[in-house]
């Protein structure tokens, strides 16, 4: 019997250091710097000194900091719910049917992911414009031209305008993640649980659901850590206005660094994030394990 001939370890080695060191370039060295620079006090991009935690106790003083994380979890919540809620109702729609138009359907949905963030920001603001934009319109014309505002002019509507992009942009990366998990259950299993009398929704709440638990969670840490770090939907969308209402954490770290030339508690901040990021993933794992303990 012929047996699969594996690479020598060198191999893999050779094979994985490019990528390693893109990795550390990209990643860790710009997070090492974050946190090193963030220890010192910038006058100008030459003149610095240093200050210990003293950009950290300015910051959990900072009100800005506390009403961008405010709009950065109100993403991250929102963000759960419709993108992957709303991916994982397509995903077991498409999963069940196999016909062309499913797949179809599946590169449809998923383009928008393809598409910059920028242009997804600027596309938005035509479609919320409220002079010319294609919600207008649509109001007008069906009578309820009462109902046109500036959205992206008032602090009560700014961030539910602002998740929709996000949650168009992303719905497909989702889509595609909990289809290919959801491939992967044996088909059998539904087929005994329609002759068992089992509706579609049974079927996605306790089959689907409990299979691809691992898969969720995968789709969780990512949606988390990309509203986190959003920055050029609200970069183009609002810039963070009106006033200061939809202005999240990256985007306040960035206007601190090269508006301001603070280089160090603009650092702070994007720490901070880091942060606020690595917990919310503890959380979300341990709510995780918790629900498997109960099964």
């Amino acid at each position: 019997m012929n047996r699969a001939i594996r690479p020598k370890k060198g191999v893999f080695i050779a094979y994985l250091i490019p990528c390693l060191c893109i990795y550390i370039f990209v990643f860790i060295v710009p997070a090492a710097a974050s946190i090193l620079l963030s220890f010192f006090k910038f006058s100008n991009i030459r003149k610095f000194s240093f200050i210990g935690l003293q950009n950290y106790l300015t910051l959990i003083h900072d009100p800005n900091v506390w009403i961008a994380l405010k709009n950065n979890l109100f993403l991250v919540g929102v963000s759960l719910i419709g993108q992957i809620g709303i991916a994982f109702v397509l995903a077991c729609i498409l999963n069940s049917s196999k016909t062309i138009l499913a797949g179809l359907s599946r590169t449809v949905i998923y383009f928008p992911v393809t598409i910059s963030a920028v242009v997804i920001g600027y596309v938005w603001k035509m479609v919320f414009d409220y002079n010319y934009g294609i919600v207008a319109k649509l109001l007008e014309f069906v009578g309820r031209s009462d109902l046109i505002a500036p959205w992206l002019g008032q602090e009560s509507t700014v961030m539910l305008c602002v998740c929709i992009p996000l949650i168009w942009q992303y719905v497909g990366f989702h889509l595609v993640i909990l289809v290919s998990a959801m491939t992967s259950i044996d088909q059998d299993i539904y087929e005994s649980s329609s002759i068992d009398g089992a509706g579609a929704l049974q079927k996605a709440v306790y089959i689907t659901l409990p299979m691809i638990k691992n898969t969720l969670l995968i789709c969780v840490f990512l949606c988390i850590s990309a509203n986190m770090k959003v920055f050029d939907h609200i970069m183009t969308l609002t810039n963070g206005g009106p006033g200061f209402a939809s202005n999240v954490l990256a985007l306040y770290a960035y206007n601190v660094s090269f508006s301001q030339m603070n280089m160090g508690y603009g650092s702070a901040v994007s720490v901070f994030i880091l942060a606020i990021t690595i917990l919310l993933f503890l959380l979300s794992n341990g709510v995780m394990a918790v629900g498997k303990k109960k099964e």
